[in-house]
């Protein structure tokens, strides 16, 4: 199994606390690096330069957005792909579907998609978008359902609840049709996802909690005809030693008080998203006295989804000891990683240069 690794883009800012990029008010404790576009150009630099295989650009009112960053990233790039995430309600599949057109002929098929559907109601709302979960994901199978289409070439037709093409699609098919990386735990995310996804995500829960999810995921794709295959989101906090790493994680937590974890569980528990809900559900009711405390299985800390929405969870331990878990992921048929770091610059470097070579 060829295994995949991409790093992550902190398009809402950076730094060297859990607090800097996260996108929730209220929570930034520290002064924090913005996503300028030499600092963006220096973390997609280095992701190349280590091997990283893409980038995911995330997506959200706090980001910068991610079409525009990945079109102007690219000219600084040779070989590292760019997996951008979107929200599907947001455009006309036609349109999005010409886009992605656009930045494949511009960059050399180096863009790969995320497609978010959304969990947060008032964001959505802030956006314009007044469906609710369930609907935005039926709506979603039919975004996906047209932009194929139209990336098949002219002449497309297609009437559905919430999109219809007349004589559409691309003046010619699309050469290289980008992979669709696809997240979400709901009944309704986990439908969709195995109808149209290629690459299934999940955020980084435990080996016993993935094991099922894998399993589930294979049995409903496979009721569809296909095949998938799987990715996790981790945070990386990795050091020569296992003590230098659970140290940089007590760092990490320290910094950390008791308002500004109240404030940022008060808002992510208002997310309709049912894997934030399971994010929470790691940390939920811990008495935490130290910082291992909140590790969940070996080396897997949920200390980051104490403030940071999504992705909730780090591999902390030696380098030899966090390629030991990502092989235990694969193990259980991850081959798609998508790592981050505090901050993502050094990170990047550092998880690339000491870890990703030693995963088997």
């Amino acid at each position: 199994m060829t295994v995949e690794f991409n790093w992550f883009l902190p398009t809402s800012g950076d730094g060297r606390h859990l607090t800097d990029n996260t996108s929730i008010a209220g929570v930034r404790d520290h002064a924090r690096r913005e996503p300028t576009p030499d600092y963006l150009v220096q973390i997609t630099r280095a992701a190349e330069a280590v091997g990283f295989h893409a980038a995911l650009i995330p997506t959200g009112a706090a980001c910068e957005d991610g079409w525009l960053t990945a079109a102007a990233l690219a000219q600084e790039t040779q070989r590292l792909k760019f997996l951008v995430a979107f929200r599907p309600g947001l455009e006309l599949p036609a349109y999005a579907a010409q886009k992605v057109a656009t930045l494949q002929e511009f960059t050399a098929g180096r863009v790969l998609l995320n497609v978010v559907t959304g969990g947060d109601q008032d964001q959505q709302e802030a956006y314009g978008d007044f469906l609710d979960h369930d609907t935005r994901y039926a709506r979603t199978a039919e975004f996906l359902n047209v932009a194929h289409r139209a990336w098949r070439g002219p002449g497309q037709h297609y009437d559905g609840q919430y999109f219809r093409l007349e004589n559409g699609g691309l003046r010619e098919p699309l050469n290289v049709t980008p992979a669709v990386y696809f997240g979400g735990a709901s009944a309704a995310a986990e439908q969709v996802a195995a109808q149209h996804a290629d690459v299934y995500l999940l955020w980084g829960e435990t080996p016993e909690m993935v094991r099922e999810r894998l399993a589930r995921m294979q049995a409903l794709a496979k009721a569809h005809g296909r095949s998938l295959r799987y990715g996790i989101r981790l945070h990386i906090i990795a050091r020569p030693t296992d003590g230098e790493a659970w140290a940089e994680a007590d760092r990490l937590w320290r910094a950390l008080t008791p308002q500004t974890i109240e404030r940022a569980r008060t808002a992510l528990s208002a997310s309709q998203s049912v894997g934030q809900a399971r994010m929470l559900g790691l940390n939920a009711g811990k008495i935490v006295q130290q910082v291992r405390d909140l590790e969940i299985a070996a080396s897997l800390w949920a200390g980051v989804g104490l403030v940071r929405g999504g992705a909730g969870t780090a591999l902390v331990g030696s380098y030899q000891q966090v390629a030991d878990r990502l092989s235990e992921y694969r193990d259980l048929g991850i081959d798609t990683f998508i790592l981050s770091g505090y901050p993502n610059l050094e990170e990047a470097w550092r998880v690339g240069e000491n870890v990703i070579g030693r995963v088997h």
